[in-house]
């Protein structure tokens, strides 16, 4: 499988000033030198979803980075989103792996001895302007693996037109607010949220968001042992079993995932989601409906969000030319632009605000700082795989809150390694 591919053109010379800033083991020398050469391949993914547009950013940023570093040849290969870790497994592998890659975070513990930390390649001026938690999002031991180029946020979404039928003025704030509200939205023929339990759908979009505000976590802190069965990971399921029992959250999304546009919230029944971009509501509730609010808070305040970076694999020739690309692709202006084309948001905080003004991104990008992207820790995915049953088997009503995570904790043991 092969993407489409853009490559800059050889030119000369470079200026030491340029050089000083690109870091690396050798960028001193290479400074000293007045020059950094070679070459470099990049794969990325549709973060830009009209393929037409994807293509000219990426063609107009290479020929950008020639004209400040000709000596660097640079090409960019844009990979479909479908079994992406198994070319890149297979790639590196075969040693026909790109120099970078983009990646976000749940990739990285996986990748992690095939990477080469990004922090000696990014200048103090580029690494002080990250937002704190787009640098926790890529570290591990302490090191970038990653230079952030674009986050995500998911905050707690509501349809006013709902709030209006119902004769309900405020919106919730916090897990008690749901639940006293529970009542008042079922009476009127509405659910007050929604819950997705599908054992295949990831719990950064349902579980987790709530086991973090209910100030637990998957893992201890050297992610030697889980830590889901916490009192607070107790809090948060039986939350959730509350909402079920009560009859306050739809069936449709307890077992399966159906088509968005099949679900309850999409078809105007659910007052509030707090595991949907509010972007992909817009279509169903009208924009004017769908209102952005801060994440719920029940011990803490916090979200489930994503970061896109830009990797180098450890076994690329030219680590200084590499680390030069991921610094210029990666820069303030260069990654403002990236996310406004793709609709995320920046990591930077020189840029600032993005979609000021805007009723929908304008809210959400106020949440950023409080999102976090779930534990980077090899196991990841494993652990989840053993969880979310258990989890749906609360759901159904076949276990309590404790034993499902009892069970699930000592299911996952043996995958920590």
């Amino acid at each position: 499988m092969r993407g489409r591919k853009i490559v800059a053109a050889t030119a000369i010379g470079l200026s030491t000033a340029l050089l000083a800033a690109c870091g690396g083991d050798d960028s001193d020398d290479a400074a000293d030198d007045g020059t950094v050469s070679g070459s470099v391949s990049m794969w990325i993914y549709p973060v830009i979803a009209d393929d037409a547009t994807h293509q000219a950013f990426w063609d107009e940023k290479v020929a950008a980075f020639a004209e400040e570093f000709p000596d660097v040849d640079v090409s960019v290969e844009i990979f479909p989103w479908a079994e992406r870790d198994q070319a890149l497994t297979t790639a590196i592998a075969g040693n026909s792996a790109p120099d970078v890659v983009y990646l976000i975070p749940d990739q990285l513990p996986g990748y992690a001895r095939n990477l080469e930390p990004v922090d000696d390649y990014l200048s103090d001026e580029a690494k002080d302007d990250y937002l704190d938690n787009a640098v926790e999002s890529v570290s591990i031991d302490g090191q970038m693996m990653g230079a952030p180029i674009l986050s995500s946020v998911i905050p707690l979404v509501c349809n006013k037109q709902v709030f209006d039928a119902v004769g309900v003025t405020e919106y919730p704030s916090t897990w008690d607010d749901i639940l006293e509200l529970g009542p008042t939205f079922k009476d009127a023929g509405y659910y007050v949220t929604t819950y997705g339990g599908d054992v295949a759908g990831s719990l950064n979009l349902s579980f987790y968001p709530l086991l973090w505000q209910a100030g637990g976590d998957v893992y201890n802190d050297d992610g030697t042992e889980v830590a889901f069965n916490s009192d607070e990971g107790v809090r948060a399921l039986e939350f959730v079993q509350q909402l079920v029992e009560n009859g306050f959250v739809p069936e449709d999304r307890l077992i399966t995932e159906p088509p968005i546009e099949q679900t309850q919230f999409a078809q105007g029944r659910v007052a509030c989601t707090m595991h949907v971009e509010p972007q992909h509501l817009t279509a169903f509730w009208g924009e004017e409906n769908t209102v952005v609010l801060p994440p719920l808070t029940e011990s803490e305040q916090v979200a489930y969000g994503t970061v896109g970076s830009l990797s180098m694999l450890s076994s690329a020739e030219d680590k200084d030319a590499a680390g030069a690309w991921i610094e210029f692709a990666t820069g303030a202006e260069s990654a403002a632009e990236y996310d406004t084309e793709g609709s995320f948001f920046t990591t930077k905080e020189s840029v600032g605000a993005l979609y000021e003004g805007d009723p929908i991104f304008g809210e959400s990008e106020k949440y950023t700082g409080l999102a976090t992207v779930g534990p980077l820790v090899e196991s990841a995915r494993e652990v989840m795989g053993v969880l979310a049953p258990e989890i749906q088997s609360v759901l159904i009503g076949e276990k309590e809150p404790q034993q499902a995570l009892d069970d699930a904790a000592e299911a996952a043991q043996p995958l920590l390694g």
